[in-house]
């Protein structure tokens, strides 16, 4: 048996950023299991070889974590490939562009205030994410990096991951983000301009991350303690470890 981990970026045409949350080590000796949870971009352009590729991976929920105005515009292909749908917005409405460069930071009070103004949204996706029945999962955003990350850093933070090791998979969807904006601005010709002088709303810059464990390490004092005031119950804290670690 080769000891080769498995890939962490799975490479699908109507994606730019989807990836396995698994193989982490964590504080207390275990390994997240790989090809268990997969976090990704918008699902809603996947091609029949991608179709194929997430049903060899046996995915069966789905949880999408963008507003109902970007739902309504194109979603993961439940009809084409079966699965439990979970609709759980992390936000409103997404800032433009344009936000971010007249207030400087914002992309960071952005993920500090998922937790702050929508904790029930997280502590629903983390109790569907921690149910073995209901994995493999893929839970996603638009570009896989914001809503995607805050849940990701609560998913692995909850599992034991040491900090650094957490900021340094947000990090990876930096690869991603000129393709990104490429597809974004080819959608939205009206904003193209904006979308690709874009800097910060498009950046996985690792101290932005870094902010929100500071936050939530001063607040709370750790992962478990921001968990329970957000409304995460200690049993699907248990149910998160029992499935998603190495045994």
């Amino acid at each position: 048996m080769s000891d080769t981990p498995p890939s962490r970026l799975l490479p699908l045409a109507g994606t730019v950023n989807f990836r396995d949350l698994g193989g982490y080590p964590t504080d207390d000796g275990h390994r997240v299991r790989w090809r268990r949870l997969f976090r990704a971009d918008s699902l809603n352009r996947l091609t029949e070889e991608d179709r194929g590729h997430i049903r060899h991976l046996g995915v069966v929920t789905v949880v999408d974590l963008r507003t109902t105005v970007e739902v309504e515009e194109g979603r993961f292909p439940v009809e084409e490939v079966p699965v439990t749908f979970h609709h759980l917005p992390f936000m409103e409405a997404v800032p433009d562009p344009e936000s971010f460069a007249a207030i400087p930071g914002l992309l960071g009070s952005t993920y500090i205030d998922m937790l702050d103004e929508a904790g029930d949204m997280v502590a629903a996706a983390v109790a569907v994410l921690a149910d073995e029945a209901n994995q493999p999962a893929i839970f996603h955003c638009t570009a896989g990096k914001d809503r995607t990350g805050v849940l990701s850093t609560m998913l692995l933070g909850l599992l034991g991951v040491p900090d650094e090791l957490i900021v340094e998979d947000y990090a990876l969807s930096a690869h991603a983000m000129g393709a990104l904006k490429e597809r974004l601005a080819e959608r939205y010709p009206d904003f193209a301009e904006q979308i690709l002088e874009a800097g910060e709303m498009f950046s996985a810059a690792p101290e932005h991350m870094e902010r929100l464990i500071g936050v939530i390490r001063q607040r709370y004092g750790s992962f478990d303690d921001c968990a329970s005031a957000i409304g995460i119950t200690a049993s699907t804290v248990a149910s998160l470890r029992n499935s998603l670690l190495d045994r």
